[in-house]
């Protein structure tokens, strides 16, 4: 990438405090930004987990990579400097010991965790996990995190910004599990702070790399795209230091808890009922466009009771913030990209607010009918982008009712655990909506 005077990053670190897993489209749209924009001169590291693509893209580039946004007016494009380095995931370990480094940072997706989201812990029958343990260079995730955090003696912060529900303690606990079952003892300090993240990223087409170029001025092939939109709550517990990221517009807290569950329930909530529901569009802009109703029901009716709004927050205006970014066109957000990973992002997005409403003696039949929605996808999609994928395919191979299909499904306590796979009203509301889904019925 050759930079003109009006394609320059704001700020080029010298050095590098921040080792990140997993720098894919939506850590370089926003956590990266962040870091970049508090001016401080914290640089990253980045390191891919699975494909090195994204290694190969950016490493000719020195690390530099543009930002397009795409709102109602028109497009943007900026190059962002934050990142210094780009290395593959067998890196990973010997990076997280430098003591230079005072924060590592994951964005690795749910299923990257490898944890039963009903438990919060690692899953028993994993072969990878249990390879990693036996004593092979790791290659997941946890294994590779504990291997550095392991060899080094500085304190550090370790800072989850996936969607995990209070992603902190989860990959706190995950972490102790793990060292638990290795024999592993970890001599520094480490500290795991919950954030909240929320700006969304849909893939990069080869239009909008054209764009990118016709904005820059220069050829970019690691282009992200994104909405102007972006919002980052962090708990403020960094005993190594960190970037001013609240000088760049982050919220730095004491509880991160009440943002996550407006966002996991409200936003993620709502995209992955428009996904299940709105399967047969392509993109988010034209689903809302029909399901707009049931977002609103599902929103108000079920997910708003079961929310601790923090003071002064305008839930009214936040909600109908996230139906104007839905409805952005210009985003071209792919349902089907929501769609993917349902066993891994239904307990955080949607089965907390099930719960929370049956234990309240309420029905969430909106709620419910998103859940219906996925099992409708697992029954009747072309191509189940899932890790379950073969577990929940041979879940319902042969049911030929609503009744047989919820009942396969909701045995796979991994996701839906004892309660509610026991609970006659959440089954019943379940085969009440997906037999109205399976006769075709739009009317919600």
């Amino acid at each position: 990438m050759r930079l003109s005077l009006t394609s320059r990053p704001r700020d080029v670190p010298g050095s590098v405090g921040i080792v990140h897993l997993g720098i894919g489209a939506f850590h370089r749209a926003h956590q990266a930004v962040y870091t970049e924009d508090a001016g401080d001169g914290w640089g990253i590291c980045g390191i891919t987990q699975r494909s090195a693509t994204v290694a190969e893209r950016l490493a000719p580039q020195d690390g530099l990579y543009s930002v397009l946004e795409r709102g109602a007016g028109p497009a943007s494009a900026r190059v962002i400097g934050a990142v210094r380095e780009v290395l593959t995931g067998e890196a990973t370990a010997e990076r997280i010991t430098d003591p230079a480094v005072k924060i590592v940072s994951l964005t690795v997706t749910e299923k990257g965790y490898r944890h039963d989201p009903a438990t919060g812990r690692l899953r028993g029958d994993d072969p990878e996990i249990s390879l990693d343990l036996a004593g092979r260079p790791p290659r997941t995730v946890i294994g590779r995190l504990v291997r550095g955090l392991a060899g080094r003696e500085a304190p550090v912060t370790v800072l989850c910004c996936d969607n995990l529900t209070a992603n902190g303690e989860t990959v706190r606990a995950l972490v102790e599990e793990y060292c638990e079952r290795g024999g592993i003892r970890l001599p520094c300090e480490v500290s795991f702070p919950s954030t909240m993240v929320d700006r969304i990223t849909p893939a990069t087409t080869r239009e909008d790399l054209d764009e990118a170029e016709r904005l820059l001025g220069v050829r970019d092939e690691a282009v992200v795209v994104t909405e102007p939109f972006s919002q980052w709550v962090i708990e403020d517990v960094f005993p190594a230091g960190r970037p001013a990221w609240d000088s760049a517009g982050a919220i730095l807290t004491g509880d991160v808890a009440p943002y996550e569950k407006m966002k996991l329930r409200l936003l993620n909530g709502s995209h992955s009922m428009l996904a299940y529901l709105g399967s047969g569009f392509e993109y988010v802009s034209e689903a809302i466009d029909v399901l707009g109703d049931p977002i609103r029901h599902f929103m108000d009716e079920d997910a708003s009771p079961t929310l601790d709004v923090p003071p002064g927050f305008d839930l009214a205006a936040y909600k109908s913030s996230l139906l104007e970014r839905f409805a952005n066109p210009a985003l071209r957000h792919r349902v089907a990209q929501i769609a993917m990973d349902g066993s891994q992002k239904l307990p955080q997005r949607l089965l907390g607010v099930v719960r929370d409403r049956l234990a309240a003696g309420a029905e969430p039949r909106w709620a419910v009918l998103a859940v219906a929605a996925w099992m409708r996808h697992v029954q009747t999609a072309r191509v189940l982008d899932d890790p379950m994928a073969d577990l929940l395919r041979t879940a319902v191979a042969g049911a030929d009712s609503a009744e047989k299909v919820v009942d396969a499904l909701l045995s796979v306590t991994d996701i839906f655990g004892p309660d509610l796979r026991d609970s006659t009203v959440f089954r019943d509301l379940l085969v009440e909506q997906l037999a109205r889904l399976s006769s075709g019925a739009t009317a919600y």
